[in-house]
């Protein structure tokens, strides 16, 4: 079987490159979830938040010169990087810069995608680099840009866009593109209510990823042109793509599985966890025998902020009170005393009281569960306290009083929603 590293394209051409992160989306369909924080600083996986998925295919890539645009409530987001991304060595010109959004264009906030990486011109041009690379902050994948990269120069494109197959059902909520036989983008419809299906695959649509390749020079031009539109949205979906495919300039597609890294035969792996039914389904896959996403690989690291935490404790071994945990995921700093986790994923420093039941759940860090406690597909937020002999994920309508209940019947859980108000200033 082949290894991730035999994949691996580190060359002069990602050293050359800066990475634009546009990490200032509040990811409203994640409803509570997002109220005090940022999508891309939702934790996921156990240990990590969505952000570092992005950072570290970055890193492997051999791309160490990155901005983070960050908007919406961004303390969490920043602290986080600046707490689990300074190893990067700024003697040797790589950098992880945290850029908020500064009014530094007149005064005015970020208005669109294009118009936070145009805000932010100075700094890119301080970078000195030879092309620029844009991405979300807010999906799960593994990639290498460097492939990504290598195919923009071969084509010699003025602009390269990663895309992805999804189901025509789904293509609503993406940027959908038609190509010729050279890959090259003849059409672009972003967020098209009636999405083309992809010719020959009727059913399945081809769907920017939100991934970007420019050559440097020409993104400004660009930018420039797109800031001084008075019609203009400003977005790189809505304004600038449907502009240069439309124009005439090189625009090109790579599909995703040329870049992404996956062992030979795994599936390819590209989650947006953006509603609450999405992120709970990519947490529990994770729990399974053979997940979809390896974070085992260590050729392919992901890094994260980690705290010095004990190990995972589980104790008594009585009949009626055995603590202990079945196919989970359970992190470090969490007490499992005489209580019972199965097909679940516990964050960092949970703690679990006696003849409780955690099942089929995602339970994010610091919750306490106390005793004789029922949680059944649900997603419990940070710093929750459960209370005793409260059951959730039975009875639906009677969630639902109290809770955030989704379409498919997860359930979320809220520090404010149990009266907890820890964000509140007292």
């Amino acid at each position: 079987m082949l290894q991730s590293s035999q994949f691996r394209f580190v060359s002069s051409i990602t050293k050359s490159t800066y990475a634009m992160v546009l990490a200032g989306g509040r990811g409203s369909r994640l409803h509570q979830l997002t109220d005090w924080r940022a999508k891309p600083a939702v934790p996921f996986g156990g240990k990590f938040r969505i952000i570092d998925f992005v950072l570290s295919n970055c890193v492997n890539s051999g791309i160490r010169r990155i901005g983070v645009a960050t908007q919406y409530k961004a303390h969490s987001l920043i602290q986080h990087i600046q707490r689990g991304w300074s190893f990067l060595n700024g003697q040797f010109g790589e950098f992880i810069d945290v850029l908020p959004a500064q009014q530094r264009i007149e005064e005015m906030w970020y208005r669109g995608t294009a118009d936070a990486v145009f805000q932010n011109l100075d700094i890119m041009r301080g970078a000195n680099p030879d092309f620029i690379l844009i991405l979300a902050g807010d999906h799960v994948y593994k990639m290498d840009y460097g492939k990504l990269l290598a195919f923009h120069i071969e084509k010699r494109a003025d602009m390269t866009v990663a895309c992805i197959e999804v189901p025509i059902e789904d293509a609503s909520g993406f940027g959908v593109m038609g190509v010729d036989g050279e890959s090259r983008v003849v059409t672009f419809d972003e967020k098209p209510e009636h999405p083309a299906s992809i010719p020959g695959k009727p059913g399945v649509a081809l769907a920017s990823m939100g991934i970007y390749v420019f050559n440097t020079s020409f993104l400004y031009e660009q930018l420039v042109r797109d800031a001084d539109d008075p019609r203009s949205s400003h977005d790189f979906g809505n304004d600038i793509i449907p502009h240069l495919v439309s124009t005439g300039y090189r625009v090109y597609a790579q599909s995703f599985r040329d870049s992404c890294v996956n062992l030979d035969g795994e599936a390819d792996y590209w989650r947006d966890a953006g509603t609450i039914d999405a992120y709970w389904e990519s947490n529990m896959e994770l729990t399974k025998v053979t997940p979809s996403l390896n974070m085992y690989d260590q050729e392919w690291p992901i890094w994260t902020y980690q705290e010095q935490l004990p190990p995972a404790k589980f104790v008594f071994d009585d009949n009626t009170r055995r603590g202990m945990a079945v196919d989970s995921l359970v992190s470090g700093g969490c007490i499992i005393s005489g209580a019972l986790v199965r097909s679940s994923l516990l964050f960092s420093n949970v703690s679990m009281d006696s003849y409780s039941v955690v099942e089929d759940s995602v339970i994010l860090p610091n919750v306490k569960i106390s005793s004789n406690v029922t949680l059944k597909r649900v997603v419990v937020d940070k710093n929750c306290v459960i209370p005793e002999g409260l059951t959730v994920g039975v009875n639906r309508e009677e969630d639902a009083k109290r809770f955030y209940v989704s379409e498919k019947g997860i359930t979320l859980i809220t520090p404010d929603m149990l009266g907890q108000q820890v964000h509140r200033i007292r």
